[in-house]
């Protein structure tokens, strides 16, 4: 949430930063509902001095033996009015609230302008994309082929963008998230959450989804819970209405959850294989910030996730988001995209942002400065990684001509020392393949 002060205070600040974001909001909007409830909130403040004022009298003329009965009836048409005009301040103040929840948060300086993807700009490269001297194949033809991804049982059991992994997909998936995990807890600084799944409404209005994305969510309607997008949001919600320590900043979360997405708007892409699904696996990292690090704890973030990359010997590329490009609650993203040779492009596989105080202004999440008073934390999430993502890159960089696919040397041991997945997996259930899947 925007800074009301600011907007109050310097509007063409946050209209240049709508218009850098190609963003319909209008400020004029807010200025007309913020005139309104000002003028509501003038006029109920002088009609309680004017009651207070009539009070005052009432008393004096009880204490001089006189009457006041005409007091008394003015006094009561003064609070039938008053007690009128505070709905509809109350009324007023709830469309300004209302109004700055539709507001995006203001891109960081450093964020290059664009309408679009066609803005982003690439900030770093690693590895090289594999050469192959057979027609290559994509994940989904690999991990049918090889017996581990099912996407007919899957659409049986639930729908399209379901998908049921058998065996090496399922040990595969366990494997990399066991390893992601483990490199984030034990070699960075993240504290491992196992957080609930489902969230109230208040929850998810803290991290942004709500009002804006509520179509994009699951909704438990007879309990009004909402199944998780992302374990960014239960992970953010932890500090709620709460005052932190400033001796404990920065403060480092991970979680691997499934994350739920209804994909509203996206039918037709990526409607094969598992990178658009509606349930996935995926490790999150969340990171509190003061606000004078939090930049500096973003390109921390960032390498967290890069780093898990570079041990699975993935090419990718590192992107800064363009204003026009942002997600709602960013003030700066990177995106770090994977190669993937079936495609022939890199794709998302981890967006890392900084949401400055965004996120902890809806959700209220401050810290006590030494001799100050509480301020707003900076909230940061990134993907450590995205699980089937990842999945699909080492099936598609790992394929070999006899339609195997050799495995990263750093999941090996989270694999029980398997080197390769083999088409004989995929014939034997009884062999090797049985053997994983226990």
């Amino acid at each position: 949430m925007i800074d009301l002060k600011l907007i109050q205070k310097n509007p063409d600040v946050l209209a240049r930063a709508l218009a850098a974001r190609h963003s319909t909001v209008d400020v004029a909007e807010f200025q007309a509902l913020d005139a309104t409830r000002r003028k509501l909130l003038a006029e109920v403040e002088a009609l309680k001095g004017q009651r207070n004022t009539a009070s005052a009298e009432v008393a004096r003329l009880k204490r001089a033996g006189e009457s006041a009965d005409h007091m008394l009836a003015e006094l009561g048409a003064l609070s039938d009015r008053i007690k009128a005009l505070d709905a509809e301040t109350e009324q007023a103040k709830a469309k300004v609230e209302a109004w700055l929840l539709t507001v995006p948060n203001i891109p960081h300086e450093s964020v290059p302008e664009g309408a679009d993807e066609y803005g982003n700009v690439e900030v770093h490269r690693y590895g090289t994309p594999p050469v192959f001297d057979f027609p290559i194949k994509e994940h989904w033809e690999l991990g049918t082929a090889l017996g581990g991804l099912d996407f007919e049982r899957g659409g049986k059991l639930a729908g399209s963008r379901f998908t049921v992994y058998w065996r090496w997909a399922a040990r595969l998936e366990r494997a990399l998230v066991s390893f992601f995990l483990d490199v984030h807890t034990c070699e960075h600084d993240y504290v491992e959450i196992a957080p609930p799944l489902m969230v109230n409404r208040k929850t998810m209005t803290g991290t942004g989804q709500l009002p804006k994305f509520e179509e994009d969510l699951f909704r438990m309607e007879a309990w009004d819970y909402f199944l998780i997008p992302t374990a960014e949001v239960p992970l953010t919600n932890l500090h709620a209405g709460e005052v932190l320590d400033e001796s404990a900043l920065p403060l480092g979360y991970c979680a691997q959850t499934p994350c739920f997405r209804s994909e509203a708007g996206s039918y037709g892409k990526d409607t094969r294989g598992v990178i658009r699904q509606h349930q996935f696996t995926k490790v999150e990292m969340v990171r509190f910030a003061h606000p004078d690090d939090s930049y500096n704890q973003l390109e921390l973030l960032r390498r967290n996730a890069e780093t898990l990359l570079e041990r699975l010997e993935l090419p990718y590329r590192t992107i800064v988001l363009c204003t026009g490009d942002m997600g709602f609650g960013a003030a700066k993203t990177y995106d770090l995209e994977v190669w993937l040779p079936g495609q022939n492009t890199y794709r998302e596989i981890s967006s890392c942002s900084n949401c400055g105080d965004f996120q902890a202004r809806r959700a209220d999440i401050r810290f006590r400065p030494k001799g100050g008073k509480p301020a707003f934390v900076h909230t940061l999430n990134g993907s450590g990684l995205a699980v089937g993502r990842t999945l699909v890159a080492i099936l598609e960089n790992g394929q070999r001509k006899d339609g195997s696919v050799v495995l990263p040397k750093a999941l090996r041991p989270y694999m029980g020392g398997l080197e390769a997945i083999t088409p004989e997996m995929a014939r034997t259930p009884t062999g090797p393949a049985g053997r994983l899947g226990r």
